[in-house]
């Protein structure tokens, strides 16, 4: 029996030994593999917290860049900068830069957490309120035999286009024989078919905008707002920048913009039978307008400097209309975000209309000018906006 027992013990004690030690392994393994793991969800916790810093310092540097377009004039000697903040909730640091890169802005944003570090650029451009040739934030009418197209272009400039924020049913109508020679746009999740009436013909492409196109109200600059008043405006010419609380002009009125001249209208502009605003060549109007502008027939805006830039009207909130009967050929850009843009003449016209509502007459020909894109810092109603990211 003891020579039995002796065989089998020694022959268990192996096998025990080998378990024993097959468990370890298994158990070693274990441990490692749990280490492991572990440590690649530190890092990928790290690394999450370290991205999320670089994201939030881009967005601050483009937050930053967009409340420096207040300051005018700008100063790029003094762009905006981040080093080492504390993101609020997290031990994560974020830093980032802004330096110029041509006409254009770069911003590199860095975010560490622990030993973890990530980067991201963009690149910044400014963009101004004249992106559109024509764009209604309500509706947009173009009557019989209108055209829209694009001038000032070369092999980079974008498809035209003109547009609505509305998702109304027939609320861009295009009349029998108008011609749009680009795209027409129309509200975020709008179908472009129920939006836009088309009794015309459209070369480009219909389709609704992923983001709303915000029209911004116009702020006038303190230098404007703190001019005393020199009350009604009734005729003369102007050289300097002034403020008035109307332009009334009689039967064949004329005003006469000789410079680089700002005036803030607080009140209403009039435009009596054959009265005229001319801009002499080598002068531009900056208009900010707080009442409404109605014209009679024969009466007008005439840009002699036939560069849309140099005749610019930025219409405040209270401006609920704007009348444009030119008796010549109109050149210039209007942005009124709460008024009612209506043109009554059929000659041809320059530039750019954005309103509440934009409204063409028969046969009207408006020639978009594609330059008016490039906005620049010192411009009213610019932002940045990014062109170009990447990480890494």
């Amino acid at each position: 029996m003891k020579s039995v027992a002796k065989k089998r013990c020694g022959f268990v004690l192996p096998l025990v030994l080998c378990a024993v030690l097959i468990l370890s392994i298994l158990g070693v393994s274990l441990l490692t593999l749990g280490s492991q793991t572990r440590l690649r969800a530190i890092k990928t916790a790290s690394d999450i917290a370290a991205r999320c810093a670089a994201d939030a310092a881009l967005t601050k540097a483009i937050y930053d860049m967009n409340t420096k377009l207040a300051t005018i004039p700008w100063n790029d000697s003094s762009l905006p900068s981040a080093k080492n903040i504390l993101l609020p909730g997290c031990d994560a640091l974020y830093s980032y830069t802004v330096t110029e890169s041509g006409s254009n802005y770069l911003i590199t944003a860095t975010g560490n957490y622990g030993n973890a570090q990530k980067q991201v650029t963009c690149t910044l451009a400014v963009t101004g309120p004249f992106d559109f040739s024509l764009f209604g934030n309500s509706y947009l009418w173009l009557a019989n035999s209108c055209t829209v197209d694009q001038y000032n272009t070369d092999l980079d400039t974008p498809t035209l286009k003109i547009g609505t924020s509305s998702t109304s049913k027939s609320w861009v109508t295009i009349a029998m024989g108008a011609q749009i020679n680009g795209d027409v746009v129309v509200g975020v999740g709008a179908d472009p078919a129920d939006v836009i009436k088309n009794s015309g013909t459209i070369t480009g492409n219909q389709y609704a905008m992923t983001t709303p196109n915000t029209l911004a109200s116009v702020t006038v600059p303190s230098s404007l707002t703190e001019l005393p008043s020199q009350g009604t405006l009734t005729g003369g010419t102007l050289s300097a920048s002034a403020k008035y609380s109307r332009i009334n002009l009689g039967h064949s009125g004329t005003v006469t913009i000789n410079g680089n001249v700002t005036l803030y209208v607080t009140g209403d502009i009039s435009l009596g039978q054959s009265a005229q605003i001319d801009v002499n060549p080598g002068s531009s109007l900056t208009l900010y307008l707080g009442g409404n502008l109605s014209s009679n027939n024969n009466s007008g805006i005439n840009n002699l400097t036939l560069n849309p830039h140099n005749m610019k009207i930025f219409a405040l909130d209270s401006c609920e209309k704007i009348e444009i009967k030119n008796s010549s050929v109109f050149y210039g850009a209007v942005y009124a975000p709460k008024a009612d843009i209506m043109n009554y003449n059929f000659a041809d016209m320059y530039g750019s209309f954005i309103g509440a509502s934009v409204s063409l007459s028969q046969a009207t020909t408006f020639h978009y000018d594609a330059s008016l894109r490039n906005a620049t810092v010192n411009d009213p109603l610019v932002k940045f906006k990014v062109t170009k990211w990447s990480d890494n």
